[in-house]
């Protein structure tokens, strides 16, 4: 039997979208590639996968995968919020925005003066509030980073809390956004270091899950 056989699992995914008008949108370049190739990778195992996904393309095709749509940090943070205490596993690929829009217009916002401004809040962190609330469950995330990478993702990993980071870079061609393949580091809390060659996002969502092992109980 495999490991994650019947073990439940809450996966983000893809972007999010915060609006600015009815019509309008800030959001970022997340494809959703990386969190969909994890979340079938998982179910066919015999996961229960919870998958909380912002707006992408893709359509899910395991019966193991519960598909969960949101648009907004907000919605993505509740629906999360919602789940977490029920899970085993948390792994959250998800490009969340940092800031959304304090006052999103009810109607599209004309075209005039030369200047919009717009006023941005902060989101809430939804990986440090799950790392504050994690019992039992391990705790994964992802750090797409570009300068002062391995730094970054440490200290990411220190605060929030995580079993382990996935960490990429936008420096490294053929990794990121859109691509069909990535190029990772994974780094754990104990410190430990595994890096992987540019690969099929597919193959690497093998890869993260022969990592989970080592700390699932």
């Amino acid at each position: 039997m495999h490991f994650l056989k019947n073990k439940k699992v809450l996966l983000t995914a893809g972007p999010t979208y915060e609006a600015i008008d009815p019509v309008r949108f800030i959001g970022n370049r997340s494809s959703g590639k990386m969190g969909y190739a994890l979340a079938e990778a998982l179910a066919e195992k015999g996961a229960l996968v919870h998958l909380v996904s912002g707006p992408v393309s893709i359509q899910v095709k395991h019966p193991n995968i519960e598909l969960l749509p949101v648009e907004s940090a907000e919605e993505m943070y509740q629906a999360c919020m919602a789940y977490f205490d029920f899970c085993d596993i948390a792994i959250l690929a998800a490009a969340v925005a940092d800031y959304t829009v304090a006052n999103p217009s009810p109607i599209k916002i004309k075209k005039k003066g030369e200047n919009l401004h717009l006023e941005l809040v902060k989101t809430k962190d939804i990986l440090q509030t799950l790392g504050t609330r994690k019992k039992k469950q391990v705790l994964v995330g992802f750090a797409l980073e570009t300068n002062d990478e391995l730094e970054n993702a440490r200290l990411k990993l220190e605060k929030k809390n995580l079993d382990f980071i996935v960490l990429n870079s936008l420096q490294d061609a053929g990794a990121g956004f859109q691509h069909n393949t990535n190029k990772v580091s994974i780094l754990d809390k104990n410190n430990n270091l595994t890096k992987f060659e540019l690969k099929l996002k597919t193959e690497l969502a093998e890869d993260i899950i022969r990592y989970l092992e080592n700390f699932v109980k």
